[in-house]
C-alpha cells in the first residue's frame, strides 16, 4: 500500500467512525441534545478533526443520512422489479427510503428540517444524491414511455420531480404525526402516485364515422 493510499484509508476510517458515532448519539440522545464534542469523543478523534469532515453538527447529520440514503438508492435500483409498472417501481424505491428514516424518526425530522438552504460539503453531497435519484426516476419514466404506459409527450424529468414531490409530502405527513408509517406509504403515497400517473397514459384518438 502506498503512502497516499494509506493516508486515504486512514481518512476513510476516521470518517466512518465519526459517522457511526454521530448516528449512535443522534438516534439515542437526539440531534439537538448531542454536541460535536461528544461525537468526537465517541469516535476517538480530536474535536478539531471532526470539522475536517463536516462544517458543523448539521453537516455531520447530512453525512450520516447521505450514506444510508445512498445505500438505499443503490439497493433499490439493484432490486428494482423491471417488469413492474412505473407505480410499483416508484413504491419500491420510496419504501426503501422510508425504512431508512424509520430507524430513527427523530433523526429524520432533524434532517428534513436542517437540509433546506444548507450548503456545507455534506449538504452538497446529499443534494447531489437527490439529483441522482431524480435522474433514476426520469429513466424509469422513459422506460414506461417505451412500454406505452406513459404518453410520449410527458417530460420525463418534470414527472420525476412531481413524483418526488408526492413522496416528500407523504414523508412529512408521517414525520408530522398526521399519519402512521404504513398509512404514509399506503394509501397516501400509493394513491397520490396512482392519481398523478392515471392521467398521463397514451392519448387515445377518437375516430369519426
Amino acid at each position: 500500500m502506498t503512502v497516499v493510499s494509506k493516508r486515504t484509508a486512514r481518512k476513510e476510517e476516521k470518517r466512518a467512525r465519526l459517522r457511526d458515532a454521530a448516528w449512535e448519539l443522534f438516534s439515542t440522545k437526539g440531534f439537538e441534545a448531542t454536541t460535536t464534542k461528544e461525537i468526537a469523543a465517541r469516535a476517538g478523534v480530536a474535536s478539531g478533526t471532526l470539522f475536517l469532515y463536516a462544517r458543523d453538527k448539521a453537516d455531520l447529520l447530512f453525512l450520516v443520512l447521505h450514506d444510508r440514503l445512498s445505500h438505499a438508492v443503490d439497493e433499490g435500483m439493484r432490486t428494482l422489479p423491471t417488469d413492474a409498472s412505473l407505480l410499483e417501481q416508484c413504491m419500491h424505491l420510496f419504501a426503501g427510503f422510508f425504512r431508512v428514516y424509520a430507524e430513527a424518526p427523530g433523526v429524520a425530522r432533524a434532517f428534513v428540517k436542517e437540509l433546506p438552504g444548507a450548503d456545507g460539503p455534506n449538504a452538497v453531497q446529499t443534494n447531489a444524491l437527490t439529483m441522482a435519484l431524480l435522474t433514476h426516476l426520469s429513466a424509469l419514466v422513459q422506460r414506461a414511455q417505451a412500454r406505452g404506459e406513459i404518453a410520449a409527450d410527458v417530460p420525463p424529468m418534470l414527472l420525476a420531480h412531481n413524483v418526488f414531490g408526492l413522496y416528500f409530502v407523504a414523508l412529512t405527513a408521517w414525520l408530522s404525526n398526521t399519519t402512521t408509517l404504513e398509512g404514509a406509504l399506503d394509501p397516501l403515497l400509493r394513491s397520490s402516485l396512482a392519481l398523478q400517473l392515471r392521467g398521463l397514459g397514451p392519448r387515445r384518438t377518437h375516430s369519426t364515422v
